[in-house]
């Protein structure tokens, strides 16, 4: 294949996010050594030019922007925060193919954009009724970081939860970097509330998490996270998880046929010693895989183009069968509860149809 598609991968290498980078770099490489092993992309070699996400949005966005005015990628993909995809939207909107790896706070118009990742109506809400249901927790404190996405999704719990049984009681919004939750802390433990909805990405989670342990309150608050994944767990240690539930379209270990296939071949290509093999590499794994389907629907991955990934359109994946609803993805979505280092699957929360 003399010819190649090159992707700019942006995915975060430094900063609170950079916690995921190893296992987003991993995944994408997977996929990418998949595709080339048969035909690639339209029949072109795969390449990923990786661009570092963790950086300020606006620095981001202009890395990216201009290898696409220079032709030297033809499509973007991969996980950052939202604040990075607004401005990456802004600045190339339109120009090529974004396949938006991560969970999301709702749809994003932008034409070629398709909105990959769990989002609060299919993830965070089914979760929290899970919760109420089985656990009996309904008065919910959210703690997030202070920035689109955190900010979105609390508003639409507090919105969505207050005719009902649950309601959300308190919401606190951080910087992205902080280390010190003892003012949030302290301010949870008089709340009045018996959960918390943990918004807080990366490193944020790992501080927060081992600092609520030390506090005293994970016997008698419970944590909920549509974020945490399997490096928080390993940051955090093994006594900082106690009562602490995830809700993700994927986690190791998750006993499906098209999840098993996904982490035989992951720890094939690297060993035991990868990086975590967790919803947010998976997520960046499938992106890579839904350009190559863009593709070979469409012909074609320039957005003038994608308009033939007709909304409704099913495939197979390592979240199992997915279906496109306009330019967002509807995946199934489990509840999980941290066991020290590793997650046990409670129960599947949401379906794709």
């Amino acid at each position: 294949m003399p010819e190649t598609l090159p992707i700019a991968f942006v995915v975060p290498l430094q900063g609170p996010t950079g916690i995921y980078g190893p296992s987003c770099l991993a995944c994408g490489e997977l996929a990418v050594e998949q595709l080339n092993s048969a035909s690639g992309i339209l029949g072109k070699r795969v390449e990923l030019v990786v661009v570092d996400g963790g950086r300020e949005p606006d620095v981001v966005a202009a890395e990216v922007g201009a290898l696409v005015d220079s032709g030297r990628v033809h499509a973007v993909a991969g996980w950052h925060i939202s604040a990075v995809r607004q401005a990456i939207t802004r600045r190339i909107g339109g120009k090529v193919v974004y396949a938006y790896a991560a969970m999301h706070e709702g749809r994003d118009d932008t034409p070629g954009v398709f909105m990959l990742g769990e989002r609060p109506i299919n993830q965070l809400l089914p979760a929290a009724h899970w919760m109420r249901e089985q656990l009996g927790v309904g008065r919910w404190a959210v703690v997030g970081n202070d920035y689109v996405f955190p900010r979105v999704t609390g508003a639409t719990a507090r919105v969505a939860l207050q005719d009902g049984p649950s309601s959300v009681v308190s919401e606190t919004y951080v910087p992205l970097g902080t280390t010190n939750f003892s003012r949030v802390l302290t301010e949870l433990d008089s709340a009045g509330a018996d959960g918390v909805i943990m918004l807080l990405m990366g490193q944020d989670a790992v501080h927060f998490n081992r600092q609520f342990s030390r506090f005293g309150l994970s016997d008698r608050l419970a944590r909920l996270s549509p974020a945490v994944e399997e490096n928080t767990l390993l940051g955090g240690g093994a006594g900082a998880h106690e009562n602490l539930y995830a809700a993700a379209a994927y986690f190791d270990g998750l006993d499906t046929v098209e999840s098993s296939a996904l982490s035989e071949a992951y720890y094939a290509r690297y060993g035991r010693w990868a990086p975590a093999l967790n919803a947010v590499g998976e997520s960046c794994y499938e992106a890579i895989l839904f350009l190559a389907r863009l593709g070979k629907t469409c012909g074609s991955v320039a957005v003038a183009d994608v308009g033939a990934m007709s909304s409704g359109t099913f495939y197979d994946g390592p979240r199992g069968l997915v279906r496109l609803d306009g330019n967002l993805l509807n995946q199934d979505v489990y509840l999980a509860a941290a066991r020290g280092l590793e997650f046990e699957v409670q129960e599947q929360i949401a379906r794709a149809v």
